[in-house]
């Protein structure tokens, strides 16, 4: 069977009702990041905005209580940037990219691995006892913990209310213990972009992800997918 050839406009139109921006649905807030892949959330009201448009009769409250039950948590995820994402994704989400993440950092930064590992692990401990401020974390509050540990932004800190993210947590304590695998997590990857975004090349989900393209394959040959031309 020849591949259905789309359009401009039918991708369009097909990215913007993936992104739930053709109309205002009724979901639940870790639902809708489900669907759209996650907001990016650098700037902590970009989560609430980008909800709001999305979501009919949603209350700014709604973000501030989800992620003070931990159902919503803000993590360094995708490309090394802060993201807004269910706690059902956040672990499935972190294996999937930690391989591509360690090898980019170790081969532009080319640290002694002993040495971050060292860093790495004295945060964990101090992070292990409480919660932290970033004032309080000094001079151990640097990049070990993007590649070494999970970290993640924790209420108040990162909220409509408290805009700026000086909270930190270790995700194992925060969110809960991580239960998917490096394989998991790559296939998980392809499905959220494809679903939030597709149809997409597996260069795009590769750009999205921060993860080469070589990692993403093997999930493509795994998973049923649809193939297009555009």
């Amino acid at each position: 069977m020849a591949e259905r050839v789309l359009t401009e406009r039918a991708l369009n139109r097909a990215l913007l009702a993936r992104q739930l921006l053709l109309e205002r649905v009724r979901l639940p807030i870790p639902r809708a990041l489900e669907r759209i892949g996650g907001i990016q959330n650098q700037y902590a009201p970009s989560g609430y905005v980008g909800l709001w448009t999305r979501l009919e009769g949603f209350e700014r409250d709604a973000l501030t209580r989800a992620l003070e039950r931990r159902t919503v948590v803000q993590g360094t995820l995708m490309r090394g940037t802060i993201h807004l994402v269910s706690k059902r994704d956040y672990w499935l989400f972190a294996e999937g990219m930690r391989r591509a993440g360690r090898e980019w950092y170790f081969r532009i930064r080319k640290p002694a691995e002993r040495e971050v590992r060292r860093r790495g692990e004295r945060l964990r401990r101090v992070l292990a006892e409480d919660p932290r401020t970033r004032a309080e974390l000094g001079d151990l509050w640097d990049d070990p913990h993007l590649v070494w540990m999970d970290v993640v932004r924790i209420p108040p800190s990162g909220t409509w209310e408290r805009r700026r993210a000086d909270h930190y947590a270790l995700a194992e304590n925060w969110v809960g213990p991580c239960d998917a695998t490096e394989e998991e997590g790559l296939d998980h990857l392809v499905r959220r972009y494809l679903g939030g975004f597709g149809p997409a090349s597996l260069g795009d989900v590769a750009s999205w992800a921060g993860v080469p393209v070589a990692f993403l394959t093997p999930s493509v040959e795994r998973l049923d997918l649809r193939r297009f031309r555009d």
